[in-house]
């Protein structure tokens, strides 16, 4: 019995509204344990969908975070769409053939095996300008994040160690905060 698909609403039935696609078929997993994973990227735009697809500890994960790579390479080179701009819009599993097999079990009887495969689609589209906008909140309150602080710290002890001639890159906490400035500008 196949399971809900929980973005319904994101596509009309044909399948056609918006977005790029991308699917694996016959994939040699289960639809259950697929939508496990799905869940985690819908919704999600396409940089932190393949940050979680990386670190998320289960097979269905490396399948998936390569059915979302196809559908950006897709909508890169078929829709000339920027890659940073696509977000995840819908992410579905369906189930496919079941391979049926048997084991032989006590008294002449027969244990069935269920050997199920599933349909993997992934459709990526572009933010629209409410999402645009949230995700530039986001970039100006980090203020670049970690590694723009961590760069900027490095390029001012470097310049006050070549300022004061030192190999060693030890100097005064004055030359430390006059090279901070002078990097910030």
């Amino acid at each position: 019995m196949p399971g809900p698909k929980l973005n319904e609403s994101n596509r009309d039935p044909h399948g056609t509204r918006g977005g790029t696609r991308a699917e694996a078929r016959y994939v040699r997993s289960s639809a259950s344990k697929a939508r496990v994973v799905l869940n985690l990227i819908r919704n999600a735009d396409v940089k932190t969908a393949d940050e979680i697809l990386e670190f998320t500890d289960r097979e269905a994960a490396r399948l998936v975070r390569k059915v979302l790579a196809s559908a950006v390479a897709n909508a890169v080179a078929n829709d000339e769409k920027d890659a940073d701009d696509l977000y995840v819009r819908a992410c579905f599993a369906d189930e496919g053939p079941t391979l049926k097999r048997f084991r032989p079990r006590a008294k002449g009887r027969a244990g069935r095996i269920n050997k199920r495969t599933c349909h993997i689609t992934v459709i990526v589209d572009t933010m629209d300008d409410a999402q645009l906008a949230v995700r530039e909140a986001k970039t100006v309150k980090q203020g670049g994040g970690r590694g723009a602080r961590v760069a900027a710290s490095r390029a001012a002890r470097v310049a006050a160690s070549r300022r004061d001639g030192t190999a060693d890159g030890a100097s005064s906490a004055a030359d430390t905060d006059d090279a901070a400035e002078e990097a910030g500008n």
